[in-house]
């Protein structure tokens, strides 16, 4: 008899999760910047228009899986994403993939809001400007955090969310005469659509 309730109980979670898995598909815009230019004081008579970096528009794209019981999921994510920041002598063009593992709740009718840690692999990261060089980021990896508020629609599903930084990852200029960092660990703003399959 134990091991039929034990059965039936396993079956019973098993059908629970199913009913409440989805995978899917996401895409969209992000817009923000990466970190502060530094060790650039002495050229900047050089560089009249080098300034801090300002934000432009980027986009990603990716899958998700989401794993939800009585209100609360998991969601993790596998996404790509391209992110340019103007620093007015030059443009910084960084390439990631991003695993953001979001904890979330449904909070009211199709409304929800969702927090979690968010790790960061750079695949490349490059100035537009033929004059310089920039090296490897100092950490391959790096954690950051998103936060942010989703609704869903049937299988469609709208996220605005928000992207920071715990640490700043590094990565540093080539040449000794022109000796600069640029910190690459982005802030910035997202906003998906996504698709359950």
């Amino acid at each position: 008899m134990k091991k039929i309730l034990i059965i039936m109980l396993c079956l019973a979670s098993t059908g629970v999760w199913a009913q409440s898995s989805e995978f899917g598909i996401k895409g969209g815009l992000n817009y923000g910047s990466t970190g502060d230019i530094n060790g650039f004081s002495e050229a900047r008579e050089d560089f009249p228009d080098l300034k801090d970096g300002e934000s432009k528009a980027g986009y990603h794209f990716g899958v998700f899986g989401k794993f939800e019981i009585s209100g609360v999921f998991i969601q993790p994510e596998l996404v790509y994403t391209k992110l340019t920041t103007d620093y007015g002598a030059f443009d910084y063009n960084l390439d990631k993939i991003d695993l953001p593992v979001l904890l979330g709740v449904n909070i009211l009718g199709p409304l929800n809001i969702k927090a979690g840690p968010s790790f960061q692999y750079i695949t490349n990261n490059e100035i537009e400007d033929g004059t310089f060089k920039i090296g490897n980021v100092d950490k391959d990896v790096t954690v950051g955090y998103q936060l942010g508020a989703g609704l869903n629609l049937g299988s469609l599903g709208i996220d605005v969310r928000y992207e920071g930084a715990f640490t700043d990852n590094t990565a540093f200029n080539e040449a000794a005469d022109n000796n600069f960092s640029i910190d690459s660990r982005p802030s910035q703003w997202i906003l998906s659509l996504s698709i359950a399959l």
